[in-house]
């Protein structure tokens, strides 16, 4: 099989997982905030036929330092290299990748996305001191929700969930323009929540944006668990620990048992094969 070339990727910040048996399906796999390459779910979905490209999005060689004004044209970028190969490309994405995942989706033609903990919203990074959008599209910032600045943590580790929920009531005018239009998502779109997330409020986010694809006449799937949390533990993946401190919810059994639910709906919108 001929490398896939890395277009404007450093070799350092992505990993490339080839299946044996493809299904003619190309996956985009985007972490969260972490930073870090999803090497252990790119080769899980390469076990079922995937051929999967998971990047490190911020951070890297010749990339933003934070989730801050990164070109959308980064990931549309990778999903045409992917195409080059491929009856279909997906992207695939995780929280902050989530949100990044629906917002390409929504400007460049994808035949499935994947969003698990998602966010209905673009919302506000900081760089350098600066408060921008997470995203550009065509050099721009897209509109973005900013935090409400009188939030105060009252945990610890802190759970960011009522500080999201309350900037968008702080900012009801602006989380209008900062909404995704999940109505312009086309093929398969499948989200992902948990109702423990204390990270933010993903269960709600997946609700609102299945009924603007619903007011379009779309179909969505959402799959849930009540007790699961913002992290998503796919059948044979296992828990991650570490990164940024703070109260994500759930549990490794109850974040498993979403897992579960979700990897038929992840099989059938990526053409995976099934074992």
């Amino acid at each position: 099989m001929t490398p896939l070339h890395s277009g404007s990727l450093d070799l350092a910040d992505l990993h490339d997982a080839h299946p044996e048996c493809a299904s003619g399906t190309a996956v985009l796999l985007l972490a969260g905030s972490s930073g870090r390459i999803e090497n252990e779910r790119a080769d899980l979905l390469a076990q079922h036929g995937a051929r999967v490209r998971a990047i490190r999005w911020f951070g890297g060689v010749g990339q933003r330092p934070a989730p801050h004004e990164v070109p959308i044209e980064l990931f549309i970028e990778q999903l045409e290299l992917l195409r080059r190969d491929s009856d279909r490309v997906a992207i695939f994405g995780t929280s902050f990748g989530a949100e990044a995942a629906l917002v390409t989706a929504s400007v460049h033609p994808t035949d499935a996305t994947i969003a698990v903990s998602p966010s209905s919203v673009v919302w506000s990074g900081v760089a350098d001191g600066r408060w921008s959008s997470h995203w550009t599209h065509g050099g721009n910032p897209l509109p973005a929700m900013p935090f409400d600045s009188s939030w105060r943590a009252d945990t610890d580790p802190p759970a960011y969930r009522s500080l999201y929920e309350s900037s968008i009531e702080h900012h009801p005018e602006l989380s209008v323009a900062a909404t995704i239009r999940a109505e312009d998502i086309v093929g398969d779109l499948v989200l992902v929540a948990g109702g423990d997330d204390q990270v933010w409020p993903s269960v709600p986010f997946a609700d609102r944006l299945a009924r603007r694809r619903t007011a379009a006449g779309l179909d969505t799937v959402i799959v849930t668990h009540p007790a699961a949390g913002h992290r998503l533990l796919l059948p044979g993946e296992t828990a991650v620990v570490g990164g940024q401190a703070m109260a994500r919810g759930g549990s490794p059994d109850a974040d498993a048992e979403l897992g579960a639910l979700a990897w038929p709906e992840i099989t059938r919108a990526l053409d995976l094969v099934r074992a």
